[in-house]
């Protein structure tokens, strides 16, 4: 297959069935880091019990499945018209985001399903920046959610030369206001097993429980999912911005700009920079690695309806 990028804006993947249950969604909760205290979140009795509302960016890679997948098999996907062949072992997930149209059932059921269009694509010297959107969309077509979610494949070539063309993507976070400090800030330490509960979300690369992966991939042994991190970044923003509302977090996106291992401490740092859409509030976020001392999410953007007198 000839690689030729302009063809590969606009593509369509055949639409992927995805399921999930209440045993996922607690899963989900503990592995991006939920506590015992937060019983809305971990227990399914609980008269608030809610779905953490990010739920939906581990069903890209869980699917329908009720099992452990292959993450190879999984990655491998189908021949994309116009793109060169790519090394799954040099592929990095560089940015994610997610619009919640609608709040999601606390059981699927049958018939839902994930659909994918290609609305970006960039070559520069360094690789190719793939980017995709997808819609979380149930039996009846009604959509629940709108991600895109960026890949950096490292050295990949099409032709050598730059290339760009965007047709569609997600808001992009304002900067940091350098005259203040963060409006809201927490601080929370992932354990040790962090990675061992997230995988069970459905992202079973070896890379984030085998120490030999990590360390032939010059990360010094395992690392926590980003989307792990991501998760806990939105739990902070939830907690201290939307009065620890669920139902309130509206969009939430994050670039993954470093690495973090299992037991590592992370801190959100959170500024409001003015209305969002639709009578929500904006806020402009980074979360660190206090334990690296690097940022782990940079740009972060999210877009909450705030209670009155949340702010703490």
């Amino acid at each position: 297959m000839s690689a030729d990028l302009s063809k590969v804006v606009g593509y369509t993947l055949p639409d992927r069935p995805v399921a999930w249950n209440k045993r996922d969604l607690l899963t989900y909760a503990v592995g991006v880091g939920a506590k015992n205290d937060e019983f809305s979140f971990v227990y399914e009795l609980d008269k608030s019990f809610a779905p953490l509302p990010t739920y939906p960016v581990v069903l890209q890679l869980k699917g329908d499945d009720q099992d452990v997948n292959l993450f190879s098999e999984r990655v491998k996907g189908r021949p994309v018209p116009g793109m060169p062949r790519l090394d799954p072992n040099r592929i990095v997930h560089a940015t994610q985001s997610i619009e919640i149209l609608k709040d999601l059932p606390h059981v699927s059921g049958p018939g839902w399903k994930f659909t994918t269009r290609y609305t970006g694509v960039v070559e520069n010297k360094s690789g190719i920046i793939l980017t995709a959107e997808n819609l979380l969309v149930d039996p009846n077509g009604t959509p629940y959610a709108k991600l895109y979610s960026s890949s950096f494949n490292l050295g990949a070539k099409a032709t050598g030369d730059k290339f760009s063309k965007v047709i569609a993507g997600p808001p992009q976070a304002k900067p940091i206001p350098k005259d203040r400090k963060p409006d809201w800030s927490v601080q929370e330490q992932t354990t040790p097993e962090q990675a061992l509960v997230f995988r069970l979300s459905g992202d079973y690369n070896p890379l984030h429980i085998d120490p030999k992966i990590g360390q032939a991939a010059g990360f010094g042994g395992v690392i926590l999912h980003g989307l792990s991190t991501f998760g806990f970044a939105a739990r902070a923003i939830i907690k201290v911005v939307a009065g620890n509302d669920p139902t309130a977090l509206k969009f939430f996106g994050v670039r993954f700009t470093a690495p973090v291992k299992p037991g590592d401490t992370l801190e959100t740092q959170v500024w409001e920079v003015g209305p969002g859409p639709a009578g929500t509030t904006e806020v402009t976020f980074i979360t660190k690695n206090v334990t690296s001392g690097k940022v782990a999410l940079g740009g972060g953007i999210a877009y909450i309806r705030k209670p009155g007198q949340a702010k703490l």
